[in-house]
């Protein structure tokens, strides 16, 4: 039993006998995947939440304008101010984050490698100009940040790489379970407000694009395009549900089993009805919220993990296959220059 929970762990060590190769890591870690495909996807799922964020946003200013015309203006600018600063802001912070290569073959690996080294530094200078500069942020252990500063100053390559991963295994994971708590529970209480299907769906957008920005400003590094499109279209998903049970009356089915208790009390009825919708979809909002959440912080783990391991695989032939490489070569030119010889 001790032996399989420690191979559960999210982030198991490389074993320092036998050094994996590019082949076993191949086998072992890297999926086929169509990266323009991937990144064609990602790219597809962001305008359709766009798409969709916008007509929200237009049919609750188009709403308020036809109670009001100078307020219907004003909702739209407001509308457009959010659909700037709630979306496409982190939309583009999180494409501009770098994130860590870690799906390659043989002939990408050493590339990948020194993109992932480079990757380390620029965190670990991150969190340490973070940790130094905002008093308070509370994100980041302090004392590990000490050591990492230390083995920055020193260039010692392992120190960096050890204490980073106590960082993302502590105090980051604690932070990340307090941002996607908090989100979650704003989520679930403005759709509890809400009450309308048009401006919960946009509510999940913001909110989730928010966490996703956040999660990755706090790891430093965003998940890899196909991973990301992952996200993207639950956070589309999540969004059209929202719409579709801010468009249901759910209270009123429940008030309906309730029987003769409340038919005598219509005002009643009517309380219960909106108690129960404003919970329900409250609820089923956050739960969504927390799904996005812990799928993306899985996500960065998965990938953190991975280049780690990856920096330990030799990516070089070895002697062995050097000279078989060689010794074919020299049978194919003898046996070449025996025919040419023959004609």
């Amino acid at each position: 039993m001790a032996n399989k929970k420690q191979n559960t762990e999210p982030f198991p060590e490389v074993l320092p006998e036998g050094k994996m190769t590019i082949y076993e890591y191949e086998q072992k870690y890297v999926k086929r995947q169509n990266v323009r495909g991937a990144k064609f996807f990602l790219r597809f799922c962001s305008l359709v939440l766009g798409v969709l964020l916008f007509a929200c946003l237009f049919f609750v200013a188009l709403r308020v304008y036809e109670f009001n015309e100078y307020a219907g203006y004003a909702a739209g600018g407001v509308c457009l101010l959010l659909y700037i600063f709630l979306f496409l802001v982190p939309l583009i912070k999180i494409f501009r984050t770098p994130y860590f290569k870690t799906n390659v073959n043989k002939n990408t690996a050493r590339e990948a490698q020194k993109h992932n080294k480079k990757l380390r530094h620029h965190l670990a200078d991150k969190i340490i100009d973070l940790t130094s500069r905002v008093e308070g942020v509370g994100w980041y252990d302090s004392k590990v940040v000490g050591e990492l500063a230390i083995s920055v100053q020193t260039h010692d390559e392992e120190g960096i790489k050890k204490h980073l991963t106590e960082l993302y295994t502590g105090s980051v994971k604690s932070s990340a379970k307090s941002l996607i708590f908090r989100s979650s529970v704003k989520s679930a209480a403005y759709s509890a407000i809400s009450q309308t299907a048009k401006v919960d769906a946009a509510l999940v957008i913001f909110i989730n694009m928010q966490l996703i920005k956040d999660l990755v400003f706090l790891y430093g590094f965003r998940p890899s395009d196909a991973r990301l499109a992952r996200i993207f279209a639950r956070v589309l998903q999540n969004s059209l549900i929202a719409y579709g049970l801010g468009g249901l009356n759910i209270g009123n089915s429940v008030v309906k089993t309730m029987g003769d208790a409340v038919k005598g009390i219509p005002i009643l009825g009517s309380a219960i009805s909106a108690v129960v919708d404003s919970s329900v979809q409250g609820l089923a909002n956050g739960t969504m919220t927390t799904v996005i959440g812990y799928q993306t912080i899985r996500y960065l783990n998965t990938e953190y993990k991975l280049q780690n391991i990856l920096d330990g695989v030799d990516v070089s032939e070895s002697e062995e296959e050097l000279q078989e490489a060689c010794s074919d070569l020299e049978k194919k030119l003898k046996k070449d220059k025996k025919l040419a010889t023959a004609v």
